[in-house]
């Protein structure tokens, strides 16, 4: 059972399945409140504040549980009397209620303390205790956070005895809602340990949700065990969440540690939610576990291919450096591309779109290439320029598909309905034009992210022809006289250049300059290098004999001054080999 109240990793999580509060007088009696205001009280008086100061000197109280219950009875008398009747009938909060200015900062930085911080609220749809009753899920949070809103207004309004001019309607309850349930599947017995962890059912968000984990790159490649590790590790189930998503065709249960409730949230731009009747009584094609306590020291991201249990596991053990959502997201590619190879499938790391030139002509193109190569900006570049050259666009997929053989032709397939993309690669103002459904990671530090919803499932899932297949090389200039695109005439040279996987690095992993990575593609080849050798050649002896354009595109990304400038020629020269299909 999950509590009324919790506050971990500087997030809040609220049960309204526990205990709903509908009016100012529950807020300030619930244990939630108190505990709030006791970690709030812990973190000023860590950074000995003049907050803190504040409260030691003129709060009364012998020790901080005692200051904490005479604000939290002083904001009571507030809710209802003004600061003149407060001091008639109680003399020990005269000098506080005089001495205004300094009360009206401890209250607004209270206040913004409980707004800076990641606030969940959650509904259990099989159990109703002293909660959640007489309003629906969906009007749940948006009656918590009024009541939020008009709690702070009404004890600065008896502190102040003025109602004030400006109201900014901000978010005040939670940042996402979840609605979540118990979903029997048939577990298998080294999986035990995650029987009875809720399964989120669906997700409200407050946007523009911002979130700032403690990492913002991610390091190294996902490791091959020879054990399931599910089986030594801890779990408290109470602290637990099972996402049930779609990634591509396959069905993956991802559990998730609350500290990172952020990441597991954030999902839902991503990949589609499964359905009831997608997941009820199935066994997950993946099953990822993400932030379990390990009896290693050691921070583990690794995964198992559980061939008994026909399971795709993935591992990663909690720690800090594992506070970054492409941990999630790529564990969750990779786990799809290891069961894709083992299916004769080729998995592509790169992006694919689908354009209509206003002429008529279309093409389906996939430009592959690591993190920071060009995937994402030359679709940022061919989006820029739809106005002047494009009538329609699909992205198929913008970091992750695969192709294959159906019928003696090759489809593409994407895998993910969203993009995590870097902010410093969007075009200039488009980020904000997308703020109504987008989630932001550290929008204010370096490889700031963005993750937001650009296709269907539908879409993504319809299997299309390929017309290119052009790698992207992010460190080459393109010189007078040069193009920015240039093609292969035999199948093994382009081999030997998409398997090479050149690039330059530009500070999206914790790589540095001129860098080499299998295929491109660190999450599922990279790990089965052999099986992935014959299907490339296998793949592109086909591309050629369906005369599939294979070739480089010079994105010029990695260079300077070249950020905007490289992918968007790129886009103008694949726009003229369009024309000329």
């Amino acid at each position: 059972m999950i509590k009324e109240f919790s506050f971990s990793n500087d997030k809040a999580m609220m049960n309204f399945s526990v205990l709903y509060c509908d009016s100012q007088e529950k807020v300030l009696r619930s244990n939630g409140f108190y505990r709030l205001m006791s970690v709030y009280i812990e973190k000023r008086k860590k950074r000995n504040s003049n907050i803190y100061k504040y409260i030691n000197d003129e709060i009364p109280g012998k020790n901080d549980d005692e200051k904490i219950n005479n604000i939290i009875k002083l904001f009571q008398l507030l809710t209802v009397m003004n600061a003149d009747e407060i001091i008639t009938m109680e003399h020990s909060y005269k000098k506080i209620l005089t001495e205004k200015s300094q009360l009206i900062a401890l209250i607004e930085d209270i206040y913004s303390f409980w707004r800076k911080i990641e606030r969940y609220t959650i509904v259990e749809n099989n159990r109703i205790n002293k909660g959640i009753a007489s309003v629906t899920f969906e009007e749940a949070n948006t009656k918590f956070s009024y009541l939020i809103l008009d709690l702070y207004r009404n004890i600065e309004k008896h502190v102040l005895g003025i109602v004030p001019k400006v109201y900014r309607q901000v978010p005040a309850g939670g940042n996402a809602s979840l609605l979540i349930k118990k979903m029997p599947w048939p577990i298998p017995n080294d999986y035990t340990q995650l029987e009875g962890i809720p399964f989120i059912d669906t997700i409200s968000l407050e946007t523009p949700f911002i979130t700032y984990p403690k990492k913002n790159t991610r390091d190294g490649y996902f490791e091959e065990i020879n054990y399931n590790p599910v089986v030594r590790c801890s779990i408290n189930k109470e602290h637990w969440f099972c996402f049930p998503i779609k990634v591509g065709e396959l069905l993956a249960f991802i559990y998730f540690h609350r500290d990172f409730m952020d990441h597991g949230v954030s999902l839902c731009n991503l990949f589609e939610i499964a359905k009831d009747e997608e997941y009820r009584g199935k066994k997950p094609d993946i099953i990822y576990v993400f932030g379990a306590k390990d009896p290693s020291e050691e921070v583990k991201t690794v995964f198992y291919d559980d061939e008994k249990n026909d399971i795709m596991l993935g591992y990663v053990s909690y720690g800090d450096k594992i506070d970054y959502f492409g941990y999630m997201k790529k564990m969750t590619l990779t786990l799809h591309n290891l069961l894709m190879i083992k299916r004769g499938c080729l998995p592509i790391h790169g992006a694919m779109v689908n354009i209509v030139m206003k002429n008529g002509k279309s093409a389906n193109v996939i430009i592959v290439g690591d993190s920071g190569a060009g995937k994402s900006e030359s679709l940022e570049a061919f989006r820029s320029l739809s106005e002047e050259y494009i009538s329609d666009m699909t992205i198929v997929f913008d970091d992750m598909g695969t192709l294959k053989m159906e019928k003696d032709q090759i489809k593409a397939y994407g895998t993910e309905i969203g993009a995590f993309v870097r902010l410093d690669d969007l075009d200039q103002g488009y980020a904000f034009k997308e703020i109504d459904k987008s989630i932001f990671m550290n929008p204010d530090k370096t490889n700031a992210r963005l993750v937001m919803p650009v296709a269907t499932y539908d879409e993504i899932m319809r299997g299309y022809n390929v017309d290119f297949l052009l790698y992207a090389n992010n460190f080459s200039e393109v010189k007078e006289g040069e193009k920015a695109i240039e093609l292969f005439k035999e199948p093994g040279d382009a081999v030997i250049t998409f398997k090479e996987g050149k690039r330059l690095a530009k500070g999206t992993t914790s790589e540095e300059g001129l860098v080499k990575s299998y295929f491109a593609n660190p999450f599922g080849p990279h790990q089965k290098q052999k099986e992935t050798d014959k299907l490339l050649e296998y793949y592109f002896e086909e591309c050629f004999k369906e005369n599939i354009k294979v070739g480089v595109i010079k994105t010029s990304l990695a260079l300077k001054n070249m950020e905007k400038i490289g992918p968007r020629n790129a886009a103008v020269e694949l726009f003229r080999l369009i024309k000329e299909l």
